[in-house]
């Protein structure tokens, strides 16, 4: 069993003087990182599609060790671009220098609340999932419609993980409850913030320090993954003020005191 332990990004200006030194500049701060962890969630692949080119600058500042989860394009998972064999096709070009180096341990298609089970969302997500066969995908629901017994059939067949979320405790947010359909197990922790979630950005809905209790409580669930896996990847998303990086560190001290 293998087990990588990280945030969710890694290139935050407000970790300079918390996480990274005074005066780091931002092309220092992957290196700087990989000092501290073994595993980062990319974001940007989110935003524009991978390069080849700056995956293969961000595999040399690594070493072989260090593995990578990318994120799919927004247009694959929020957009739902017209030519989606074109987009697939452009995100495996980019991702090539990971997946050369066998660092690229996963894909994470995200999808928002809003995308619900319904007939035009399976046909979606049976294309998307298609259309990128060969690459390490888990998928992200973020509201309870899509755990039915013959989705979670279905994506075991094809060997697609499904991401255990740590949410706050809303009604229609999945609960952490683990379903297991890939030999990579992928837990995300995004912080427990009731009172941003549904109506904060990008940083307010993440600004959520865990206790040490809220994650000792979760250690049980992760060993059970751990022994039904053959990898176990866990993020941390609650990035604001370098606080993933403090519960990314405490769990990893949990997890080796069992």
């Amino acid at each position: 069993m293998e087990i990588y332990i990280g945030t969710s990004g890694y290139s935050y200006a407000d970790w300079v003087g918390t996480v990274y030194p005074e005066d780091t500049r931002q092309n220092e701060y992957l290196s700087l990182y990989a000092e501290l962890f073994n595993f980062v969630e990319i974001n940007f692949s989110y935003y524009a599609m991978p390069s080849a080119r700056v995956l293969e600058g961000m595999q040399k500042t690594v070493d072989e060790n260090f593995r990578f989860s990318l994120k799919g394009h927004r247009s694959m998972t929020h957009e739902k671009g017209e030519d989606l064999q074109a987009l697939c096709s452009a995100f495996k070009e980019g991702t090539a220098p990971l997946r050369e180096a066998g660092s690229l341990v996963s894909v994470l298609l995200q999808f928002p609340y809003s995308f619900h089970y319904n007939r035009d969302n399976r046909m979606h997500l049976d294309s998307l999932c298609s259309c990128l066969e060969g690459l390490p995908l888990h998928i992200e629901f973020r509201n309870t419609d899509w755990f039915q017994p013959r989705v979670v059939t279905e994506l075991r067949k094809r060997s697609i993980g499904i991401v255990l979320s740590d949410y706050p405790a809303l009604e229609g947010l999945p609960d952490f409850s683990p379903r297991i359909s890939s030999p990579v197990a992928y837990v995300r922790f995004h912080g427990r913030n009731r009172e941003n979630w549904w109506t904060g950005n990008n940083v307010s809905r993440y600004d959520y320090r865990y206790s040490s209790g809220e994650l000792e409580e979760r250690v049980p669930v992760l060993q059970q993954l751990a022994s039904s896996a053959s990898v176990l990847l866990v993020a941390f998303n609650n990035h604001y003020k370098g606080q993933a990086v403090d519960n990314a560190r405490e769990l990893i001290g949990l997890l080796e005191e069992e």
